[in-house]
């Protein structure tokens, strides 16, 4: 099979929505260029966030659809007015979920460029039926309507907001793909375990946490967890401290003296473990690797 190389563009229609690759050999994009392309609901106007990239296209997993055309005057034009008809499909379809009584929050309302389908984003605490919701959408509406659920996560990144360090939210600025973040996280980072330092507006642990996670992760390899008990130097010791930033544990021997040790020293030394498992071990049984589930997927 003979190799087939293309000009590969990556191509976001929508804040949740994945970044897809797409093609096109003819036209001169560059990021921030608004296109039209098929998307996952059909005909939809997206921008280009990378590309050009020359990429074996042949061997992506992935199916490559072309871009069609890169936006004309007229095509803002029809898209300015499938704007201003989502904000009054928007307000409809608030009405009627109040209607129906339903327990969920509507996000953003999206006609797709053709006009062949409309988006409703929406998010709640569970499973919502709204069948009855759809058959009034679609009286109201005459084309076809598509209810999608989003995450907690995904909701504030729609929304917009603000991080516990004053800056915009990472979800709303850049993030895209979101991490599992567990208490384990914050307790390698040696963090306060208080929900309100720890959470963002979400509810979720931040997802910040993961951005220094694997540097705590190497520089603590080796390192027992702070309440862990040691034989060190013949002597029987429990861990007082481990403190990252100048690399030094503290210890506490069974005579009362307290022995501060450089992790390089330590690493080196003869150490035995006296608790039934390895530090590693200790620390995830310790944390017990609580993990927020997300309903992002």
């Amino acid at each position: 099979m003979p190799e087939i190389y293309g000009h590969v563009y990556g191509v976001e229609f929508h804040a949740v929505g994945k970044l897809s690759k797409y093609t096109a050999e003819d036209l001169q994009l560059r990021p921030g260029d608004r296109v039209i392309a098929m998307g996952e609901f059909g005909l939809d106007v997206g921008t280009v966030r990378y590309g050009p990239v020359i990429m074996r296209i042949d061997q992506l997993s992935e199916e490559i659809k072309p871009i069609l055309r890169k936006m004309t005057e007229e095509d803002e034009e029809v898209h300015r007015k499938n704007q201003e008809d989502s904000e009054k499909a928007f307000e409809i379809c608030k009405e009627l979920i109040k209607k129906h009584g339903l327990p969920m929050r509507l996000l953003e309302a999206r006609y797709m460029f053709d006009r062949s389908r409309i988006v409703f984003y929406f998010g709640a605490d569970s499973r919502v039926d709204f069948r009855e919701l759809v058959k009034d959408l679609a009286r109201t509406f005459k084309t076809r309507i598509e209810l999608r659920q989003v995450g907690i996560r995904d909701e504030v990144k729609m929304q917009g907001s603000l991080g516990l360090c004053g800056m915009v939210a990472c979800c709303v600025r850049f993030l895209r793909n979101f991490e599992s973040i567990t208490l384990k996280h914050a307790k390698k980072q040696q963090l306060l375990i208080n929900p309100a330092k720890i959470s963002g507006r979400c509810g979720r642990l931040l997802c910040c946490l993961a951005y220094e996670q694997d540097l705590y992760e190497e520089e603590l390899k080796d390192i027992p967890d702070e309440g862990t008990v040691v034989e060190y130097q013949n002597k029987t010791c429990k861990v007082l401290t481990v403190n990252i930033f100048l690399k030094m544990l503290t210890l506490v021997a069974d005579d009362g003296q307290l022995l501060k040790i450089p992790f390089d020293e330590f690493r080196k030394s003869q150490v035995s473990f006296l608790s039934d498992t390895d530090p590693e071990e200790l620390l995830r049984e310790k944390d017990e690797d609580i993990e927020l589930e997300e309903d992002d997927k």
